[in-house]
């Protein structure tokens, strides 16, 4: 079940009712945003509880959610979230192409990506400065000087820029330089990560586990959202199973799942579940197809080159043909690129 508080409600008013809510044993989280407050229970409450509940006139509404994610649910909201930053907005009728390199590993690379992926109708410029590697003798990014270079080339191209945030503690500095928050699959159930960019009030995407149910990962969106940041976009980006000849297997069936279940914009990453170039162009219009609002694919200038995942990154050149491409199946849906 989830509390919808009146607008303003005055902090001692809060308190009190969280305190009658403790001393009921009810676990609960509050999710306020600028504009809303909600309390999530963890059960619902007898309508004995629910009226002296009502008796503080906090409450503007109670609502009745069966399902464990509550505010990523469509029960909690019908029509499907859309997410605007400085004018390009996820989850509406253009499907948004993020592009870039695995890894940031100088200035000169950012810039000659950067010029020609505004070509492949790039709105999002993607970037990793932090990098979790399996080898801990594999490069590891750049830290905060990638973030410092990630921000100075945005001056140039003008694409919102994005990267992957690992760590509680580079949270704040990560936030500072780029437009939106990246959480990996592997971290998608660090609870205390999920709960510091709770706190953010940037965009964050949230990528699904490589052993993660869709359920789990709305739970996991359902983290962040409870904590305050309801700006949350989920991407589909493989899961492990028997199948050896991709990195991953690419689901797209949680594409179609989760559109069932929840309001948030959905995007895939088909690059790191292929792990090989020759397949992400048919990867990619099978996922725009299926309904995604947007793609996360790498691409580098030079991948025989690149310090991270070389193997599956397309030449710039090679991501502007497959724009093309990928914009007359975004139109037969009724979309566009």
């Amino acid at each position: 079940m989830l509390l919808k508080l009146r607008p303003h409600v005055k902090r001692d008013l809060l308190a009190l009712l969280c305190d009658k809510l403790v001393s009921m044993g009810v676990h609960h989280c509050i999710s306020e945003t600028d504009s809303e407050v909600h309390i999530g229970l963890e059960k619902p409450l007898s309508s004995e509880v629910l009226s002296d509940l009502q008796t503080l006139g906090c409450i503007a509404e109670m609502i009745p959610i069966s399902t464990p994610w509550k505010l990523t649910s469509k029960a909690f909201k019908k029509e499907k979230t859309q997410i605007t930053i400085k004018g390009v907005t996820i989850g509406g009728p253009e499907v948004i192409m993020m592009a870039g390199p695995c890894a940031i590993e100088s200035e000169e690379q950012l810039r000659s990506i950067a010029k020609q992926l505004s070509r492949a109708k790039v709105k999002v410029f993607r970037g990793s400065a932090f990098k979790p590697r399996t080898s801990p003798y594999s490069f590891q990014g750049m830290g905060v000087e990638g973030l410092r270079l990630h921000k100075l080339v945005q001056e140039e191209h003008g694409m919102l820029i994005e990267t992957e945030v690992m760590d509680v503690r580079d949270v704040e500095i990560v936030a500072e330089h780029v437009d939106i928050l990246r959480i990996g699959a592997r971290n998608m159930q660090n609870f205390n990560l999920l709960k510091e960019v709770g706190g953010c009030k940037k965009p964050v995407i949230l990528k699904r586990g490589i052993s993660a149910t869709v359920e789990e990962w709305l739970m996991s969106a359902e983290y962040l959202m409870a904590h305050g940041n309801h700006q949350v976009i989920l991407c589909e980006r493989g899961i492990r199973t028997f199948e050896n000849s991709t990195r991953s297997t690419l689901d797209l069936s949680s594409v179609a799942v989760a559109r069932q279940m929840t309001h948030l914009p959905i995007i895939v990453d088909p690059s790191h579940a292929a792990g090989r170039k020759d397949i992400i162009p048919a990867l990619s219009k099978a996922s725009v197809a299926v309904g995604a609002d947007g793609l996360l694919i790498e691409v580098h200038h030079l991948p025989a080159d690149a310090k991270c995942d070389g193997k599956q990154a397309l030449l710039p050149s090679e991501l502007e043909v497959l724009s093309q491409e990928l914009d007359a199946i975004a139109k037969a849906m009724g979309r566009s690129l």
